[in-house]
C-alpha cells in the first residue's frame, strides 16, 4: 500500500525522514556553543564538562555525549574504589574497579571547541 503526501511530507520517499526531523535535534553549533558553556580547562590543556552539568543543561544529553565522543573526547578515569573494610565490605563493593561505573566527568582535547 502506497502513502499518499500530505502536506507535512516534503517530498522525499514514503517512510523516509524529512528534515523535521532533525529539526528535533540540536545542531553541531548549538551543541558546541553549550559545551564551550558548561565545561572549563582541564590539566591536560583540554576542557572538561561535568556529566552533571550535561544532564542540568535540559539539552538532549544523549545528543551532547555523542558530540563529544565525535570530537575526541573520552570519558575521565575514574579512581579505583578504595577497600570498605568490616564484615560486609566485599559483598558492597565491586571489588576496586572501576568497571560499571558511570563516568562524572568528559575531556575534550585541545582545539576540540575552537
Amino acid at each position: 500500500m502506497q502513502t499518499q503526501p500530505t502536506q507535512h511530507d516534503h517530498g522525499g520517499q514514503p517512510g523516509e525522514r524529512t528534515s523535521d526531523a532533525k529539526s528535533e535535534a540540536p545542531d553541531d553549533d548549538a551543541i558546541r556553543t553549550l559545551v564551550k558553556r558548561l565545561s572549563r580547562r582541564h590539566r591536560s590543556g583540554g576542557q572538561v564538562i561535568e556529566r552533571a552539568a550535561i544532564l542540568a543543561a535540559g539539552a538532549d544529553s544523549s545528543a551532547i555525549l555523542r558530540w563529544i565522543a565525535a570530537h575526541a573526547g573520552e570519558p575521565e578515569e575514574l579512581a579505583p574504589l578504595t577497600a570498605g573494610r568490616g564484615l560486609h565490605a566485599a559483598r558492597l563493593s565491586d571489588g576496586g574497579g572501576a568497571g560499571g561505573r558511570t563516568p562524572l566527568r568528559y575531556v575534550l582535547p585541545a582545539g576540540a571547541l575552537s
